[in-house]
């Protein structure tokens, strides 16, 4: 083997380190742009709250193992980021019992947040002979009878984020809130009325 031939060799592995060990730094460098972007804006999911649930009918008369629902529901949201702002699209809210959806979905408008800005929305629900599970139906009738009914007001959709000018990719957002219905009075239950609202201030579990 020539010296010319060797000396060929060794620039090429010279270059094959040199491009690693840029490739390497350009990597590092990227991730601690990322972590440093993060330390400073600390971003945080958005905060909701599920602040009242206006019954307008919720029974099973309309026919046997079949749900009649009929509500109106306020739900806030809280942008806590004071650098981030956040895009909501594509939001869908609808009500469940034990993991069944009970109403059709509502889509809630397109919206910007601000940087700790507050969205109040208060769409109605509706869900007209539902059928239930007979295991379900079992379930709400004693729900009824001691005068407690459990009901998960949900939220799927899309949100990106905004940072001055720019604008993240799409991001799933889920959102499960709590909702307990007691139509009791004391020990006397009571039915429930033409309309009742039910003021619960209820924050809800958020997952992005």
């Amino acid at each position: 083997m020539s010296l010319k031939h060797c000396e060929c060799q060794d620039e090429r592995r010279k270059l094959k380190r040199r491009i690693f060990c840029v490739v390497l730094a350009f990597i590092f460098l990227v991730l601690f742009v990322i972590f440093l972007i993060y330390v400073i804006l600390r971003p945080s999911k958005p905060h909701f709250v599920l602040q009242d649930v206006t019954v307008l009918a919720l029974n099973t008369s309309s026919a046997p193992g079949f749900l009649t629902t009929n509500i109106q529901v306020t739900v806030f949201s809280r942008n806590p980021n004071g650098r981030i702002g956040v895009y909501y699209e594509n939001l869908d809210i609808f009500a469940t019992y034990r993991s069944q959806q009970i109403t059709l979905p509502a889509l809630l408008p397109t919206t910007y947040q601000g940087h700790k800005d507050v969205i109040v929305w208060s769409p109605f629900l509706y869900g007209n002979s539902v059928p239930l599970a007979p295991y379900l139906c079992d379930m709400l009738s004693q729900d009824l009878m001691t005068g407690m009914v459990l009901l998960n007001v949900k939220i799927d959709g899309r949100v990106k984020w905004k940072v001055g000018t720019w604008i993240s990719g799409s991001y799933h957002i889920h959102v499960n809130c709590p909702a307990y219905i007691s139509f009791c009075e004391g020990k006397d239950c009571i039915g429930f009325g033409p309309t009742v609202k039910y003021q619960l201030v209820k924050s809800c579990a958020v997952d992005v």
